[in-house]
């Protein structure tokens, strides 16, 4: 009967951490979407290789923030950024209500809550 407790166990964890894995990656969303959701809005998160940020994404496309400026636009359906010294990165972006995953490589590196305005007066 132990064995049995055991193996049920196992597979009911196993079933469930590949359920909450599917479920994690969001629906890609469209340039237009992104443009629609980040536009005069500010974006508080935490990426994995830097850890948190507060952004305001300005409709004229310079992304505003504490200790720096950048520039944002869309190309096709992905977000691209260019911070001062820095290549052009884009990345894909699911946005769900007001929640945003950043997307590379197909993995979600990062997210994020939208937040109406410019919530810090940058």
């Amino acid at each position: 009967m132990r064995f049995y407790m055991r193996c049920y166990l196992s597979f009911f964890l196993l079933t469930l951490a590949s359920q909450a894995c599917s479920e994690s990656l969001l629906a890609l969303s469209t340039g237009p979407q992104l443009k629609n959701a980040l536009s005069g809005n500010t974006v508080e998160g935490s990426m994995q290789a830097s850890g948190r940020y507060t952004e305001f994404y300005a409709k004229d496309g310079t992304v505003l923030a504490k200790d720096y400026k950048a520039i944002w636009r869309i190309e096709g359906n992905d977000m691209c950024w260019i911070y001062k010294d820095q290549p052009k990165d884009c990345w894909q972006a699911a946005i769900k209500g007001k929640s945003v995953q950043w997307i590379k490589n197909n993995k979600v590196q990062g997210n994020g809550t939208i937040l109406q305005g410019n919530t810090n007066n940058f």
